[in-house]
């Protein structure tokens, strides 16, 4: 009987240690970037709908407003890189040659079709072994049209995917007379999106203007500061004040390689030492600069860099690998 108890314990002990190295691994989460974005134009409702079936954590929405405030799912205030903007509506570029989201009304954005991002000035495709060009037929689209597509795949499918939002450029809107922060929260609460419970991530490369959703707009949401340049992360206590993560460039958290393997920043460790989360951006197995396959890359930040989690073009393969690391691992 003594025998058998110790093997219980010793056996329930094995059990608690796999479990914790899985949880470790299972709290990583994979952010759709701008959808399935490797395999489909970026922002479609095709490319989420995709990155859906993939089976994501988050998936992400860069927000501008049209003239008639409705927040549109787009990367940049412009349309001249990823529609036929230029085509449609030749006379209504700006001084600077660009087509701005927020000089045309919903309706009118409606009409345009969206493509794999190219450079507007010499036509050329920026990811050549993407969707092609001028194929297909996709669509800009709102806020509210991707998360009805969003929780009706959750009811449909039983999955619990949430939702990334990005305010884009505030500063711009607040110039032009709009107020993107306030029409997006508005939206999200709409939705049911109000609390750090409600699957929902929001994000903002503005320091202030996230500071001010929490301080002065008392919004409840899981705040994620984005980091664009290196001498922002000396102001990592100051975002753990209002923010619940930070998302950097993934090359913020890189050193150098030594004998075959990369050293790091203490970015990640300090951030955890705040208690803020790290989703670094953008994992692309078409772009490897540094490394020597995706799989390093994965390697490298998810799991000796210890991340908690990406933000990709490739959602299925960061699944995938994630998947793969729980199964070595139990």
């Amino acid at each position: 009987m003594k025998y058998n108890l110790l093997f219980l314990i010793c056996l329930l002990l094995t059990c608690c240690k796999q479990t914790q190295k899985k949880e470790k691994l299972s709290k990583k989460i994979v952010i759709a970037h701008r959808g399935a974005s490797a395999y489909l134009p970026e922002h479609t409702l095709e490319a989420k709908a995709m990155a859906f079936a993939m089976n994501v954590n988050f998936i992400e929405q860069d927000l501008v407003l049209s003239k008639d405030d409705v927040p549109i799912v787009i990367h940049d205030i412009y349309l001249d890189d990823v529609t036929d903007v230029a085509t449609k509506f030749p006379n209504r570029k700006r001084k600077d040659n660009r087509f701005y989201v927020i000089d045309f009304t919903y309706q009118e954005l409606k009409t345009l079709q969206v493509t794999e991002r190219f450079n507007p000035k010499t036509g050329k495709q920026f990811y050549p072994d993407r969707f092609p060009k001028w194929k297909g037929s996709f669509k800009l689209h709102s806020l509210q049209e991707e998360i009805e597509l969003i929780q009706g795949l959750n009811a449909s499918t039983g999955k619990k995917i949430g939702i990334y939002p990005e305010i884009k450029e505030p500063k711009f809107h607040q110039k032009e007379g709009k107020n993107l922060t306030s029409v997006v929260l508005k939206v999200l609460d709409d939705y049911g999106y109000k609390t750090k419970n409600d699957n929902c991530i929001l994000q903002c490369f503005d320091a202030n203007e996230l500071e001010r959703i929490r301080v002065e707009l008392k919004s409840e949401l899981f705040l994620v500061q984005l980091i664009e340049h290196k001498e922002e992360a000396k102001q990592l206590k100051h975002f753990a004040t209002y923010a619940d993560g930070i998302g950097p460039w993934y090359k913020q958290i890189l050193l150098e390689k030594v004998e075959g393997k990369f050293t790091f920043t203490n970015l990640v460790k300090e951030a955890h030492e705040l208690e803020l989360k790290v989703h670094p951006y953008t994992f692309r197995a078409d772009a490897l600069a540094e490394f020597s396959s995706f799989n390093e890359m994965l390697e490298t930040l998810l799991i000796d860099a210890n991340v908690d989690g990406a933000f990709t073009d490739f959602p299925d393969k960061v699944v995938h690998f994630l998947k793969n690391r729980n199964q070595l691992k139990e």
